[in-house]
């Protein structure tokens, strides 16, 4: 009679990320830099400054959408609206203090996120794809100004309350 392999438990990295990381920063501290699960923990630093961008790239990408919406559909334009705006410009610039070295890429993937918040744009308003240009109808600089706001000017009673 043959005896059944026990198998060995999962790598904790395996079993419970969030307990991992509580060991790999407690290993950190201790300098126990023996201990420390050198490839994952590479991996998952190399993650944050991923998921940096990500927001960044994100939050670009909620701003232009509903800048064109702001400018193409003036009729509709909604103190939502505007506070989405500001709350994008807010946390954009917020992002890059506490990473400088993130400050060209706004520059970098600003055509990019042109592209998927005008795609949100076109889904959302069901309006004709030709009604948002092609190319945008303001810069980098524009979008991330907070007196900066596209298309016909506005009084704030214009303004929807929702």
């Amino acid at each position: 009679m043959g005896r059944s392999a026990v198998k060995p438990a999962p790598p904790l990295y395996e079993r419970d990320f969030h307990a991992w990381l509580n060991d790999q920063a407690a290993k950190l501290r201790d300098r126990s830099h023996n201990e420390l699960d050198w490839d994952n923990l590479a991996e998952e630093i190399e993650s944050v400054g991923r998921s940096q961008k990500r927001e960044v790239r994100s939050r670009l990408e909620r701003l232009i959408h509903h800048l064109l919406k702001w400018q193409f559909q003036p009729g509709r334009r909604s103190e939502s609206w505007r506070i989405t705006i500001s709350e994008q410009r807010t946390f954009i610039p917020g992002i890059i203090d506490d990473s400088p070295s993130l400050k060209t890429f706004p520059a970098e993937v600003f055509a990019q996120a042109y592209a998927a918040g005008r795609h949100a744009a076109i889904d959302e308003t069901g309006l004709q794809a030709g009604v948002f240009p092609a190319e945008p109808p303001f810069t980098l600089q524009e979008a991330l100004d907070s007196k900066f706001l596209p298309g016909e000017p506005f009084a704030p009673w214009d303004i929807l309350r929702d």
